[in-house]
């Protein structure tokens, strides 16, 4: 039986290091049975025959736009059973003006109210036992950006963060949104996380746990 394949697209702004934060997960895919391929270009995305043999999309890819049939190509991969997972600004506030993408995605990024702050994620208690987050947390301090994301009611929520009212804010009450989640989205599977705005953030041990078995969660069941 061949190896499993994983399309590493990696681009957009350079910000969130595109190129050095997908190389913290490719040698764990490699471990994991998969044969990956890397593109820097969203080209492959409108290009049947390849994506017809993917059975996970790893995402990095910033901001840009994507094409109507490269989008196109990526919808109809993930609804036939392949995976698509990413992190942060990579899949998170990739394309903002592409609103099937953030369909597809399940939610987008708006914000991340004063930038680098000390903030906790927290395990849902009720998703605790789910293999991506089993064994974490359940509550994980970080230093980095908090985002603040729209998502939709079929995003299962694995992970969250409250951004507390503050003197400078106009919100009124604590807002908690999204942190980690998953979705079904025809066969295929979809992974999200809004951590990772850089390298170091990838590094902490719980979230580089998470994102790896996010990643492999996603993946085509064979």
């Amino acid at each position: 039986m061949s190896n499993q394949r994983a399309l590493v697209v990696r681009g957009g702004w350079q910000g969130h290091d595109p190129v050095g934060s997908t190389d913290l997960f490719i040698p764990q895919l490699r471990e994991a049975g998969f044969d990956v391929v890397i593109e820097d270009s969203l080209e492959v995305y409108a290009d049947e025959t390849a994506m017809s043999g993917v059975d996970l999309i790893v995402q990095s890819w910033t901001m840009g736009d994507i094409l109507a049939d490269e989008m196109h190509g990526l919808r109809i991969a993930v609804e036939n059973g392949a995976g698509l997972a990413g992190w942060h600004g990579g899949l998170l506030d990739a394309f903002r003006n592409a609103t099937d993408f953030q369909h597809l995605v399940g939610g987008q990024f708006v914000a991340h109210p004063g930038d680098m702050v000390d903030h906790e994620i927290v395990v849902d208690p009720e998703r605790a036992g789910h293999p991506i987050v089993a064994g974490l947390g359940p509550r994980i301090r970080l230093t980095t950006e908090q985002y603040w994301v729209h998502t939709d009611p079929l995003c299962d929520v694995l992970v969250t963060t409250t951004h507390d009212v503050r003197p400078d804010a106009p919100w009124q009450e604590p807002a908690t949104v999204p942190v980690a989640w998953t979705r079904r989205w025809g066969e295929g599977r979809v992974f999200a996380c809004t951590v990772g705005h850089g390298v170091e953030d990838l590094t902490h041990p719980d979230i580089r746990t998470m994102i790896g078995r996010g990643l492999i969660w996603a993946a085509r069941r064979r």
